[in-house]
């Protein structure tokens, strides 16, 4: 039996679990990790043409953001397991949160290191599952009509969403 070493693949093709962390620096996995606590906290955010969101759009997010648990990659898993593993207790600051520009080069960043560091299917999965946090959070606050598929979501919701597909690399 063979025994993969640190930074090498596993061998038979088997993915051992350690390895999706592994493959990222402390920092890239920070951002991973963090990325959509920061979309669905920006998603929820007032601005331009977008109104304070209620409960109901915040708890749309968090399940979307449990959902991840249910997704065909190991990126995406262990994100979601690292997500409900912090109990720190540190909130981190409001603006860094919910400030679009940072966000969205925050995307891009992420977009980045997935791209040199994971299997494009998780890069992928990653991606369109961040991007469903903030699209459930715009229907959830959307209200009535405002399910999967409808198109009840304001116009800026819609601009919203589109930047971030874009900075996502998605659109």
């Amino acid at each position: 039996m063979s025994h993969s070493v640190a930074g090498e693949p596993p061998s038979a093709g088997r993915r051992a679990a350690p390895l999706t962390t592994a493959v990222y620096s402390a920092v890239e996995w920070d951002l991973l990790t963090s990325l959509p606590g920061r979309v669905l906290v920006a998603a929820a955010a007032p601005g331009p043409g977008r109104p304070q969101r209620g409960v109901k759009a915040g708890l749309a997010g968090l399940d979307a953001v449990a959902a991840g648990r249910a997704f065909d990659s190991d990126l995406v898993r262990a994100v979601v397991a690292a997500i409900y593993a912090r109990h720190d207790g540190t909130p981190e600051p409001t603006e860094r949160l919910t400030d679009l520009v940072d966000l969205l080069a925050a995307c891009r960043a992420a977009v980045r290191v997935l791209h040199r560091r994971a299997d494009p299917a998780d890069s992928a999965a990653y991606r369109q599952w961040v991007q469903s946090v903030a699209a459930r959070v715009c229907r959830a606050a959307a209200g009535p009509g405002g399910h999967p598929g409808s198109q009840s979501t304001s116009p800026a919701d819609r601009r919203f969403l589109d930047r971030l597909g874009g900075a996502l690399g998605l659109g």
